[in-house]
């Protein structure tokens, strides 16, 4: 298969946890590596799955009542560095950064704490999610090396491709992913600045 890869590390971090087993199940099944942070590393590990916190790579705590996790160039450079570039790859050996071949999201619900009307002006800011679709972003951009998962809609899509062929995805199919990402990232940018603008 075209510019075929294998996925040997996944970031994880979602906000909703539901239908995240069976996709975890087949990952780690596979030999997949998982790190995370927060309740998400809670959650892989319940299910009795080993996960490495962030943390532990950055060696830098959560931050700001966790509004600061994923942000650290050790984690956007292992997401980001080509894996055919020299420079990238001898910056990486320089830093200790790990290769990140596969990140799963689901971002902070904003639409639906918009939509209560029990939400605070303190509430809704709250969910607007800055690792997050920092995260999708950069997924997506180096899709030529990484999988982008950019929400729980996505799980299915992954987990059929898994069954299918393994740990491994094609370069279309990370493509098409990466354009699914831009998608749920257009969309939750666009539902913030039609809250700010209201």
């Amino acid at each position: 298969m075209a510019g075929t890869k294998r996925i040997k590390t996944a970031l994880v971090s979602v906000f909703h946890k539901d239908g995240l087993d069976e996709l975890l199940a087949k990952l780690n099944a596979e030999g997949v590596k998982f790190l995370s942070t927060g309740g998400t590393q809670k959650f892989i590990e319940s299910l009795g799955y080993e996960c490495q916190a962030v943390e532990d790579v950055t060696t830098y705590p959560s931050i700001l009542g966790g509004r600061v996790k994923t942000l650290h160039p050790k984690v956007f450079g292992g997401i980001l560095a080509r894996r055919d570039n020299e420079g990238d790859q001898a910056q990486m050996a320089k830093y200790a950064i790990p290769e990140i071949d596969l990140v799963i999201v689901d971002l902070y619900p904003f639409e639906q704490t918009v939509a209560d009307a029990s939400s605070s002006e303190q509430d809704i800011i709250e969910k607007i999610d800055i690792g997050g679709i920092s995260l999708i972003r950069a997924g997506a951009k180096n899709f030529n090396d990484v999988v982008i998962v950019p929400s729980k809609a996505e799980y299915g899509v992954l987990l059929d491709i898994l069954n299918a062929q393994g740990a491994e995805t094609t370069r279309e199919q990370r493509r098409m992913l990466a354009a699914r990402a831009f998608g749920v990232s257009s969309h939750y940018d666009t539902a913030i600045h039609g809250w700010f603008v209201k």
